[in-house]
């Protein structure tokens, strides 16, 4: 009985993520240039400045944007190292 709950438990288990995402966010961000890429980037940055203020002084609107920012931000410096190494390889 108790090694049945745990083929059970296994099996309910998500597959493991890919290293590709295939997420419509990354799939549009992989179509853009790398120029296109580095000024969405200052963009975000930018944007997450602003958004660190607007928390620091209680003025936030949506505090789920900060968290959205910080990864569109991660998602491009990972695309940009992508194509950096596959352009050295």
């Amino acid at each position: 009985m108790v090694a049945k709950k745990a083929v059970g438990a296994a099996a309910k288990k998500a597959p493991a993520k890919s290293s590709k995402s295939s997420s419509p966010k990354m799939d549009d961000m992989r179509t853009k240039t790398d120029d296109q890429l580095s000024e969405q980037l200052g963009e975000l940055k930018r944007e997450a400045f602003n958004l660190r203020f607007q928390a620091a002084t209680n003025q936030l609107e949506r505090p789920a944007r900060i968290r959205e920012v910080r990864r569109d931000i991660a998602r491009i410096k990972t695309l940009q190292t992508e194509r950096s190494r596959s352009a050295q390889a």
